[in-house]
Order: C-alpha cells, then sequence, then structure tokens
C-alpha cells in the first residue's frame, strides 16, 4: 500500500517561487541557526549589522557561512530576528569588533524569522525551560512556514536542539537534511503544544522521538513527549558533531550525561555511515597579524617583541606587576565546574603561584560564572591581588589577553570541540588542557626534542593532573629563549594553516555533494561525455527510500538495537524510514 501525504498550506503557498526542479543550476543550501555574532549591511538602515551572539555556535555559523559564499555555495542563513538585541546596546559593541567583515553575502541570502516571541528577547536564551521551548517552537514555525517555502533549498542544514523539529519536516518532503549537534542539551514538549502553536505536527508527527513509543498519532498527541535533539539526529539524513573524538566519545559511553536514547541514535547513525566529526574552527578575526584589540600586532616571525608588548599592556590595564619575564597563563572559558574544570584549578591555585613566585607567575582570568567567587575569595584570603586577576568578560580584553599571555588554561572535563585551544595556539599562546574531545583532535603534546606539538595534556582528570600539566608548560617557559622563539613559531604557523574555516568549509562542502549526490560548486559546466547531465528532482516515495536510514519493516523494526529502549521506557522512535 502507498502512503500519499499532502504538503499543509502553509508550506505550499510560496512554491512557486524558485524553480528548483532546474538541476542545471547550482544547489541551495540553507543554514538554519538560533544565533549569530555578525551579518553584512542590510538593505535599509534599519539594521546596520545583525548581532547575535550566544556562545561558540555564533562564531561557527557566521565563519561557515562566510567561507562557504567566498567558495561560491549558494547558501542562505535563516535567523531569529532578535529586534530587542539588534536595536539595544550590544549592537555598537559587537560592531567595532567586526567592521572588517563588511558586506561578504548578499542580503538576499538572510532571512529573518519574525515573531513576537523572537522580537522582545533582550538576550539569546532565556534561564527559564518553557519559554526556551516557546522560542524554539515559534523560530521554527516561522523557517517551516514561510522560509523554507521561500527559499526552496536544496539541502537543509540545522543546528542543536533549538531547529530539532525541521529534519522531521524535511524528510516529510523529501529535502537532504543535515543536522549538527554542537553540545548534547535538549528540551521537550508534546505534539500538542507543538500544534497549538501553529506548527502542523501531524504531517511529519511518525519522523519525531518521543519518550515512549508512539503507538498512534492520537495516544501520543497528548502525553507523549517529544525530544528536540534526539528528534534532530533521527530524522536528519546526516547528522554531524563538532570533533571526531567527542563523537566516539558519546557512543562508547565515556560521559556519563549522555542519555541512553541519544547515544544510541548516534550509534545508529554511525552504524550506517552517515555520521561525522568536523572540527570547528576559530573565527578567521582571531588573527594576531590584523587584531585590532591588541595594542601591538605580530606574526609568527616577530611574535617575541609583539607579545612583549601587550604584555606589558594587559598587566597595566589590570593592575598586574609589569614585567615582561612573568608568565601569564589565561583563563578565558566561562567558569563552569561542571564542564570546564574550574574546580581543579580552585584547588591549585594557590600552590601554583607559591610555587613559581621567583619566576613571578601571574595568572588572568577574563571569564563569566558562578565558580568567580571561588577564586576571588583565595585571592583575596591570600592577597594575590598583584598576581591574580579577575575581570569579567570582555571580548576586546579576551583578545588583548591571549595576544599577551604564554599559556591557555583548559581543564575541561569534557569538551565537544573547544575553540580557545585553537586561538591559543595561533596567537603563540599554547594550551594546558585535559585530553579529551575535540582538545584530543587539536592539542599534541609539545615534544621540543622531535619539534611535534603544541600545547601540554594531561589524561588524569583531577588538581594533580592539571598541576603536572603546568609544570610541564613552565619546564618549556624556562628553557632557552632561542628554542622557546623557535617552537611558537613553527606553532603559529602550523596553527594559522590548520585551524582554518577553509579548510572546515570544505569538509562541509564534501558532506553536502555526498548528500546531493551532485557537485556543490559549477553546477552549470557539470557535464559528463560532452553533453550536460541531467538530474531528476525524486519524488518523496523514491527519497525515503534511497535515504540513509535504511527502511524495514515493522517486524523487522522491533528487532531493532533500540529494542531495549523501547521496553525500559526511555526513548522511543517514531516511524521515519519506516513503511508498513
Amino acid at each position: 500500500m502507498v502512503k500519499v501525504v499532502l504538503m499543509p498550506s502553509s508550506m505550499t503557498k510560496h512554491m512557486g517561487t524558485v524553480n528548483m526542479s532546474d538541476h542545471s543550476s547550482d544547489p541551495r543550501v540553507l543554514i538554519i541557526a538560533p544565533e549569530i555574532f555578525c551579518l553584512p549591511k542590510a538593505k535599509d538602515n534599519h539594521y546596520q549589522f545583525i548581532n547575535a551572539k550566544a556562545g561558540g555556535l555564533s562564531d561557527v555559523s557566521t565563519a561557515l557561512i562566510i567561507a562557504l559564499n567566498n567558495q561560491g555555495v549558494d547558501v542562505h542563513i535563516a535567523l531569529p530576528d532578535y529586534r530587542h538585541i539588534f536595536n539595544g546596546h550590544l549592537r555598537t559593541a559587537v560592531e567595532e569588533s567586526l567592521h572588517y567583515f563588511g558586506s561578504c553575502v548578499p542580503n538576499d541570502r538572510i532571512h529573518l524569522a519574525r515573531d513576537k516571541a523572537i522580537f522582545h528577547h533582550n538576550r539569546i536564551y532565556s534561564c527559564d525551560g518553557t519559554d526556551k521551548i516557546k522560542f524554539s517552537i515559534a523560530f521554527q514555525r516561522e523557517v517551516m512556514n514561510n522560509i523554507i517555502p521561500m527559499v526552496q533549498p536544496d539541502l537543509i542544514h540545522c543546528n542543536d536542539w533549538i531547529t530539532g523539529l525541521i529534519p522531521a519536516m524535511a524528510r516529510q518532503l523529501g529535502i537532504p537534511c543535515l543536522f549538527t549537534f554542537h553540545n548534547i542539551h535538549t528540551e521537550k514538549t508534546t505534539l500538542a503544544e507543538i500544534e497549538d502553536r501553529g506548527i502542523d505536527a501531524a504531517f511529519f508527527w511518525q519522523n519525531l522521538f518521543y519518550d515512549y513509543f508512539p503507538s498512534s498519532y492520537e495516544n501520543s498527541r497528548q502525553s507523549n513527549p517529544v525530544d528536540f535533539l534526539s528528534s534532530g539526529v533521527f530524522a536528519a539524513h546526516f547528522v554531524n558533531t563538532v570533533s571526531p573524538t567527542f563523537l566516539m566519545e558519546m557512543v562508547d559511553g565515556q560521559h556519563g550525561f549522555v542519555k541512553r536514547s541519544f547515544q544510541q541514535e548516534v550509534s545508529n547513525k554511525i552504524r550506517d555511515g552517515c555520521a561525522v566529526g568536523i572540527l570547528n574552527t576559530p573565527d578567521p578575526s582571531y588573527d594576531p597579524s590584523i587584531d585590532e584589540a591588541l595594542v601591538c600586532t605580530y606574526s609568527a616571525a616577530n611574535h617575541l617583541s609583539g607579545k612583549k608588548t601587550n604584555k606589558l599592556a594587559l598587566q597595566k590595564i589590570l593592575n598586574l606587576k609589569q614585567d615582561v619575564q612573568a608568565p601569564i597563563f589565561f583563563w578565558p572559558s566561562r567558569l563552569d565546574p561542571i564542564q570546564k574544570g574550574c574546580q581543579l584549578f580552585a584547588e591549585i591555585l594557590y600552590k601554583i603561584v607559591h610555587n613559581y613566585r621567583e619566576q613571578k607567575l601571574q595568572i588572568v582570568f577574563i571569564a563569566d560564572g558562578e565558580f568567580r567567587r571561588h577564586f576571588k575569595d583565595i585571592v583575596g584570603f591570600h592577597n594575590l591581588s598583584d598576581r591574580v586577576a579577575l575581570c569579567s568578560f570582555n571580548e576586546r580584553l579576551a583578545r588583548l589577553a591571549y595576544g599577551a599571555s604564554d599559556f591557555i588554561l583548559m581543564p575541561s572535563s569534557f569538551e565537544p570541540c573547544g575553540l580557545v585551544q585553537m586561538i591559543g595556539s595561533i596567537y603563540g599562546a599554547l594550551p594546558v588542557a585535559h585530553d579529551t574531545g575535540g582538545i584530543h583532535d587539536t592539542v599534541i603534546h609539545l615534544d621540543t626534542d622531535g619539534n611535534t606539538g603544541n600545547g601540554f595534556l594531561f589524561k588524569t582528570f583531577d588538581s594533580n593532573g592539571l598541576y603536572w600539566a603546568i609544570g610541564q608548560a613552565m619546564q618549556f617557559y624556562m628553557l632557552p629563549v632561542r628554542v622557546r622563539e623557535q617552537q611558537i613559531s613553527r606553532i603559529m604557523m602550523q596553527s594559522n594553516s590548520k585551524f582554518s574555516y577553509d579548510v572546515t568549509a570544505q569538509r562541509y562542502v564534501d558532506l553536502y555533494e555526498k548528500m546531493l549526490k551532485r557537485p556543490l560548486i559549477g553546477q552549470k559546466a557539470y557535464a559528463q561525455d560532452g553533453k550536460t547531465k541531467k538530474h531528476r528532482k525524486k519524488t518523496h516515495s523514491e527519497q525515503n527510500h534511497l535515504d540513509p536510514i535504511p527502511t524495514m519493516p515493522f517486524a523487522d523494526f522491533f528487532k531493532h538495537s533500540n529494542l531495549e529502549i523501547y521496553q525500559k521506557k526511555g526513548g522511543s522512535h517514531g516511524t521515519a524510514g519506516h513503511q508498513l
């Protein structure tokens, strides 16, 4: 029996806007992201720049979009219209650090989701779970009902739980969808709540992931919560996270906070060859040769003098003793004991400052977080204010600290990717880090004899391990200047080449082309045997049977590896890809 699904009128009203069946043109990619750092000048004066930043995802979204656009990809971006933020005090501050981007993406590629639930947010994410869900549904409703029909993408790229319903709709429409999860936070709500807020979830309900097995739409609608993040992974044709090692750590059960149901969904994707790890890389503005936040810009060739000048400037601003010979350890990450390992550093902070008093070691925190008060108490109790500086996060000051410091502290208990260890290496500030996740993929323990490595790693997550790694860093710092200068020059040059968004963008281009089964750029010139190769749009039925998630009858479906989860009521699929 063939199941015929009609597209809701809300998703078809703009279908005549662009003729996407014409595959003689380059494929169109729509990236859907809840946050962005900088976008080019808009068509009117209402937005000179579009600035909405909450974390690392924003840097990644910006750099990826610009890099793809520079490579010639027909890339579009869907972004919430944070009207309150765009008109607020954040706008000017962000513009100052981003003016060099200019107009690098065409204005008609930027699509703002406009809704009252979005307009009046004064920050990207509210702390209230209910408010987060309302915001997410409002954003996705506008994307589904207006932006996707208008753009008519050949491929959709979603990011994190806040876009987790869109892959289910994309699968139902037969549009290839990539789902990237930058972290594993999720939210849940019912189909009833989703539909009451304007999304026709009945159209794609079977492609969602539920807490319990959904025996039917009617039985699931009111009382079977939908998991947004797991739905994104389950329904998407391909998924990726932001480092190869973190991907495998999740499925190997190395992190207890990863729920079994989510772990199994990611495992299924890996088993089917539909999951990869693609490292994020820092925004291109993180370059000490052009960074205007530095008092003195520098390159690998003259880093020694440049970093000394920046060090004196930072010490003066922070009321530290001004001494170019003093090694500076910089903490740039939020002070979060759950992930960032700040409690390990608190245990040994006084010991480090005391034991390296002859070397005049200094520590700089430019970070926010509740744990900050613990460091403040330690500094006050031991009267360390001339050796340890505690500052709230400030973008320009943090950039100066990268240019001034000798080492970056990153004792994370887990790290999906991490950017600060890459930024530090680019600026000649070597990371002292726990060997986990994305850190493992980007930091190699320094070997001066072998002329390899870019930092100092400890494997056992405790304060003794961190203290040992800091000791390794200090041994390096006490080597002859000529040896240090040679190693840091090498690290800076290698990092500038390796941690580039041109490299990352090419990884995404390769993945997009794998999903589309055709070139992403230069489609008009693509020919075979002297004739332009014709492409035919697959029907919905064909698409389902060619999707990376294999089809199977329900009898076999219950033999699937998730049966144990169903029995424990720990989470359950919908029916995407599984036809009677």
